[in-house]
């Protein structure tokens, strides 16, 4: 056999090799490269979901109370205000997404407002590991609180009010 018609089988087996390997090695390696933007767009999730609550805390801490004299009190309508903030600012990417604001008020006590929003975030990694037998969960829980002092109010108190009035909203 001639040394050159050797050389060109070879060549010819090499290219064929090269294709198998590529084909083998790419969804492994797109796996790898969509992990670590599977969880950063999870982060990307928390950080906006703790932008939102805490721009929803800002908002309730600037609230007027509601009611006659002496009895003004944080009800539903300031309730309402601090929701509507916070849904608005939440993520899309976020399913059965839920706030809960609380008001803390009371008589000779510091007056605060704690918001938080929670949502579940369904990763693709979670789906793809289903796919080939895994067991992993739904989703995840993204969950983020924020307190803020009541901007109308007098700074001699520094004992924090306990009194919670609580209101649940899911959206």
């Amino acid at each position: 056999m001639n040394l050159g018609v050797t050389k060109i089988i070879r060549r010819n087996n090499q290219k064929g090799q090269s294709i198998i390997e590529i084909s083998l090695i790419t969804p492994l390696l797109l796996v790898a490269l969509y992990v670590p933007a599977d969880f950063g767009v999870a982060f990307f999730m928390g950080n906006l979901t703790q932008t939102a609550v805490r721009e929803g805390a800002r908002v309730g801490s600037g609230l007027q109370k509601s009611g006659k004299a002496p009895d003004f009190i944080f009800g539903t309508a300031q309730a309402d205000i601090v929701k509507t903030e916070v849904i608005s600012r939440l993520p899309n990417y976020l399913t059965d997404r839920k706030v809960i604001v609380t008001f803390y008020t009371g008589t000779g006590c510091m007056e605060f407002l704690q918001v938080t929003a929670q949502g579940k975030y369904n990763y693709f990694l979670y789906r793809l590991m289903r796919l080939f037998g895994g067991t992993t969960p739904d989703s995840m829980i993204i969950s983020r609180t924020t307190q803020m002092h009541y901007k109308y109010q007098q700074y001699v108190n520094s004992d924090y009010c306990t009194g919670p009035t609580t209101y649940n909203y899911s959206a």
